[in-house]
């Protein structure tokens, strides 16, 4: 099949992307630094209790009952509707988790005239919280670590390494995009930004096959020409992937509830940013490292010991 004439010059704004990128990661560190992430229950340890009303609840009410019960850092928020709140109390020494549920459902029940009803109830110790934030984050570092094993074994050394910058490039976006808005970082915002780098990594896989292919078959083009074209050749499939997979999280969005919405929030981040650093980041960073098409030639076979044969 003849191979498309390139339509779109990707490479000729790579350093703008490449200025576009390092804004982005520069806020995304700030924040991070700056603001920090937005703990859930998972990694802080606590009280999560659900209450339900019959009528929409009134936070200010709510939080100064929580106040005047002795739990002055305790949050509360609506939880999918107006009818229903999260509260989130901090873990206290010397306090037993099963009256916790009682004496706050006990205070609310008094100044709601009984229309309070507990939906649920969780617990998580502090050490446990650290353990999920510890594992969690080596989690991530071995997901990177087996990627630069597995490119560098599949391609060349310099397309892992161009693999491993997207990906850090989009993992550091994604978490300060929750630092930057202070939405809550749980372990479903975790699995998302697992699931983000594997995301990420298979649209850049795709572009890099094509690239690799059409260093063997193009006999002419110069190393960024060669990349544009492949970068063309592989976006109608990277749009249409990205475009069905956003459909699916925006319907998570919106119809999935409240407890699935940052998970929703991380994957359609996770899935704009992935398929702009599959174009721009993954491969602008082959190009800066020098790649070339006698580096993806295959080796010559040694035929000295052929020739001695009579």
């Amino acid at each position: 099949m003849p191979l498309i004439k390139k339509h779109i010059n990707f490479m000729g704004k790579r350093k703008l992307a490449l200025m576009f990128s390092i804004a982005l990661v520069v806020i995304s560190l700030a924040a991070i630094v700056m603001r920090g992430l937005n703990l859930g229950i998972d990694f802080t340890g606590g009280t999560l209790l659900e209450v339900g009303y019959q009528q929409p609840a009134d936070l200010d009410n709510i939080r100064k009952t929580l106040s005047d019960a002795g739990y002055d850092n305790a949050t509360a928020q609506y939880f999918g509707s107006s009818n229903e709140v999260l509260i989130r109390l901090a873990p206290r020494e010397g306090e037993d988790k099963a009256d916790i549920g009682d004496k706050i459902m006990s205070q609310l029940k008094q100044v709601s005239n009984g229309e309070a009803e507990q939906r649920r109830i969780e617990f998580v110790g502090p050490q446990i919280g650290e353990e999920l934030r510890d594992d969690g984050g080596l989690a991530m570092i071995y997901a990177l670590a087996g990627i630069l094993i597995y490119v560098a074994l599949r391609f060349e050394f310099r397309f892992s390494l161009g693999a491993i910058i997207a990906l850090v490039h989009d993992v550091v976006i994604v978490i300060g995009f929750f630092a930057l808005t202070q939405i809550e970082f749980d372990l479903t915002v975790l699995a998302a930004v697992l699931a983000v780098i594997g995301y990420s990594l298979n649209d850049t896989i795709v572009v890099y096959d094509r690239i690799r292919e059409n260093f063997r078959m193009m006999r002419k083009g110069s190393s960024e020409e060669i990349v544009n074209t492949s970068i063309n050749h592989t976006l109608a499939r990277t749009l249409m992937t990205s475009f069905t997979t956003a459909i699916v999280l925006l319907a998570l969005f919106f119809v999935g509830g409240e407890v699935i919405h940052s998970f929703s929030i991380a994957l359609l981040v996770g899935v704009v940013i992935g398929t702009y650093s599959s174009i721009y980041v993954a491969s602008s960073a082959i190009l800066m490292m020098g790649i070339s098409k006698e580096d993806l030639l295959p080796p010559e076979k040694d035929t000295s010991e052929l020739d001695k044969i009579p």
